[in-house]
């Protein structure tokens, strides 16, 4: 079984404390993006795992990504089929279209991609998937949706699919870890107001943009980041904001055009940069 796999964005992002077991408690608004990897689960009558991964050659020199067991992907797929005890194994194969260390969700996306794979291939239910990693259970909803506690808390609120974006990364990347240790060293930042912004997707959905923002800006203050988002609002975009601890940025377009024109900019500036939409689903099938 094929399908694309969505990436995801931080409309808003607030870091609201820090828990006991090390975790840090969040506020934020998730959207799924229509920029996907492709996710091959087949079935075997061996029980073993095996992932391979297809990289293009811009996102493999400054973001290596793990194959084998230490890919989120493999341990989502031994989750499933320990607690399903199904006696096959399976072969994961992952194009990537998602860049990681860029805040978008990419291996957590494709191991939620392995999860419903599986489910479908074989039939049990879903397993309770938390302790994978904490962006999994939104990709197993998808769409816009208000996420607290340790992302595990998923309250989906007005659709806010259908907007143009620009989305652009460079080479910088910053390790989720380390950018949580730079917000804990902040003295009294401004946080993005994240219950304005739900009440706007949900009243004024025109209106959203102006509540956008990310707290892990003020912490990670990659000079990249800063170039993007200045090429963005030159081109005419109506907010842009870094998304989840970095280092890609989404800018929100009034229209394709203004879009497109931005996003060949950002590339001959020697940025990856593509041109998608807010989307409502995770999963397409292929």
């Amino acid at each position: 079984m094929k399908v694309k796999t969505a990436a995801k964005i931080n409309l808003a992002l607030d870091v609201t404390g820090r828990l006991n077991h090390g975790y840090h408690s969040i506020e934020s608004v998730f959207q799924t993006v229509g920029l996907y990897d492709e996710v091959t689960v087949e079935l075997t009558d061996e029980r073993t795992i095996k992932v391979s991964c297809e990289v293009p050659e811009a996102f493999e020199s400054s973001d290596p990504i793990p194959c084998g067991e230490r890919n989120i992907a493999y341990k989502a797929a031994q989750f499933y089929l320990d607690r399903a005890g199904d006696a096959h194994g399976c072969t994961i194969h992952i194009k990537k279209g998602i860049p990681s260390q860029a805040g978008m969700g990419g291996g957590s996306t494709d191991a939620a991609a392995v999860l419903y794979c599986l489910n479908k291939l074989i039939g049990k239910e879903i397993p309770a998937a938390e302790g994978l990693g904490a962006d999994i259970p939104f990709f197993l909803t998808g769409g816009t949706a208000y996420v607290t506690g340790i992302g595990e808390n998923i309250e989906p609120i007005a659709d806010y699919s259908g907007r143009t974006l620009v989305i652009a990364k460079g080479k910088e990347g910053v390790s989720t870890a380390e950018a949580y240790a730079r917000i804990d060293s902040l003295q009294d930042p401004a946080h993005p107001d994240t219950a304005a912004l739900v009440d706007a997707i949900n009243s004024a959905p025109d209106e959203a943009y102006k509540y956008f923002g990310n707290l892990f800006e003020l912490a990670v203050k990659l000079p990249e980041v800063a170039e993007i988002k200045a090429h963005m609002l030159a081109g005419g975009a109506l907010a842009s904001v870094m998304t989840g601890s970095g280092s890609a940025v989404f800018g929100l377009f009034p229209d394709k055009k203004s879009a497109q024109i931005c996003a060949e900019r950002l590339a001959a500036a020697g940025y990856f940069s593509a041109v998608c939409e807010t989307v409502k689903e995770s999963f397409i099938e292929l």
